[in-house]
């Protein structure tokens, strides 16, 4: 009897819910059906109204078009609530002729027709709003939308000296706007897609159908496509689902914030991605040399440029071999340096308690916590915390004999040589990788950092980004203008890299039939 009874109340507390629960829009329901209290209930229903805030109906009636009734959806949010009342609202209320044609007697600058609940729906959650009409099967959606958002700034970490002061934002209208107005042709293509199960968020795929390579456009649309999640906000998320490895310490997605850097990018047949939310495109493919060089490097003139690659290129070097290289000879190769060297070392570290690795190790992770600190802190207080905490730091370990003094120049010059490296995430990679070269060294000597070494090219010579080698086109060897390690003079760079299959691969200009 009771296990009855229970039973019976727990379907009747189903059939209860049921009963409360909003209807959906079932499949015959998926077109507007020109029954303004039936179609208005659908959306209401589908946002909680009166319940959720952050909805809108308003309802009205025009005379000019005898006596019918109009009803608005928004989202006020996402709504220039004034563009509603005085191009909407206004116009049709004070119209003082008859109205035939809704479109035309609207001051609007965008208004599509929609059949489609679903679809109409879509736009709506963009800051569209929604117009029904009574006995009209079909909604009107026009362009109110206004986010908010900071205007155009300076690039915070690609800066440059004489290229342009312009990064992206977080709108993408915005950024599609930064690099359009640098390719004005008819063949730059904007298409549009929609991830996240929940979120419906939008993702805008650039590059020029002229130039770019089919295989490459389809290979990113069909990444894109299989990203099965709720919800990814921005493209810091979207680079996690599409990238070829995920544990892989390279990066094989380059990020850059200069529309001017997307926009050659573009020219030379590559595919940009960008997306709402976040401050910056995605380049693809990425080769390591695109991680390599940087936005001044072609602003500069030749020699300067190239200049600052090899100074750049020293500067990987040093942060990768400088702490490994003192281990391995300090450790077992004494025999390399001159006797006067190896005494003034030994010397300096009489006194310290701790083997050489284990003091290089504290002195470069004191470094990586001062510099992670320096970032995370606000920013007026940062560089003071960064150059305070290293001098008082490095003294202070010098002085009660915890360190030697040639560990602290070491650490330091790496350090500094790191910052060289100006793309994020090859910094990240090439620091870790730091890392891996001290421990070897530290075991077997130069021959382990020289093991390492292999292995890495070994692995780096099987990565790939989109279907491109990731060493290209170095290794493989490819058909380019050969900007890899240094550049050319500006007027012999006449071909784009053949390892995204452009489909011109010269740099010509188009002869006008």
């Amino acid at each position: 009897m009771r296990r009855s009874f229970i039973k019976k109340m727990k379907l009747s507390n189903v059939e209860m819910s049921k009963e409360l629960q909003p209807e959906e829009v079932r499949p015959n329901e998926s077109s507007f059906s020109g029954d303004l209290i039936k179609d208005t209930r659908i959306v209401k229903e589908l946002y909680s109204f009166p319940k959720n805030i952050d909805f809108m109906v308003r309802e009205f009636t025009v005379q000019m078009m005898a006596d019918k009734k109009i009803v608005l959806f928004y989202i006020p949010s996402l709504t220039d609530v004034k563009k509603i009342d005085n191009q909407i609202i206004n116009p049709l209320i004070m119209a003082n002729k008859e109205v035939r044609d809704l479109p035309s007697s609207i001051s609007v600058s965008a208004i599509n027709e929609e059949t489609e609940i679903k679809k109409a729906i879509a736009e709506l959650n963009t800051g569209a709003t929604l117009l029904l009409v009574e006995g009209d099967p079909r909604g009107y959606l026009i362009r109110t939308s206004i986010a908010a958002g900071r205007g155009v700034e300076k690039p915070q970490n690609e800066t440059t000296l004489l290229g342009p002061k312009e990064s992206f934002v977080e709108e993408a209208d915005k950024n599609i706007s930064l690099i359009r107005k640098k390719i004005r042709s008819e063949d730059f293509t904007v298409e549009k897609m929609v991830i996240g199960g929940r979120s419906n968020n939008e993702v805008y795929i650039i590059y020029n159908k002229e130039l770019a390579g089919e295989k490459v456009i389809n290979e990113v649309k069909a990444r894109i496509g299989a990203v099965k999640k709720d919800a990814v906000q921005n493209l810091g998320l979207l680079i996690q689902h599409i990238e070829d490895r995920s544990t892989s310490l390279f990066p094989t997605i380059l990020q850059t914030e200069r529309p001017d850097r997307a926009a050659s990018f573009i020219e030379d047949g590559h595919v940009i991605v960008v997306m709402n939310n976040s401050p910056f495109a995605i380049v693809t493919p990425g080769t390591f040399w695109s991680f390599y060089h940087s936005a001044d490097d072609h602003y500069l003139r030749f020699i300067y440029g190239n200049f600052t690659r090899l100074l750049r290129a020293t500067a990987m070097f040093i942060t990768l071999f400088t702490p490994s290289i003192y281990i391995a000879i300090t450790n077992y190769h004494n025999e390399m340096l001159p006797v006067d060297l190896i005494l003034a070392i030994a010397g300096a570290r009489e006194v310290v308690p701790f083997p050489a690795i284990l003091e290089l190790l504290l002195m470069e992770l004191a470094f990586e916590l001062i510099r992670e600190a320096g970032i995370r802190v606000p920013t007026p207080i940062g560089p003071t915390i960064g150059i305070v905490g290293a001098l008082i730091l490095g003294q202070a370990a010098v002085e009660a004999n915890v360190v030697s003094p040639i560990v602290v120049i070491v650490v330091a010059l790496t350090g500094l040589s790191s910052f060289a490296i100006s793309d994020v995430n090859l910094n990240y990679a090439i620091r870790i990788v730091r890392f891996g070269f001290l421990l070897s060294a530290s075991v077997f000597g130069i021959f382990g950092m020289v093991g390492i070494f292999m292995l890495g090219l070994f692995y780096l010579s099987i990565v790939k980004s989109f279907g491109v080698p990731y060493l290209a086109p170095l290794t493989p060897k490819y058909k380019s203008s050969e900007d890899t390690l240094f550049r050319k003079v500006l007027k012999n760079e006449r071909l784009r890299p053949a390892f995204v299959k452009p489909k011109d691969i010269t740099k010509e200009p188009v002869q006008n039939e």
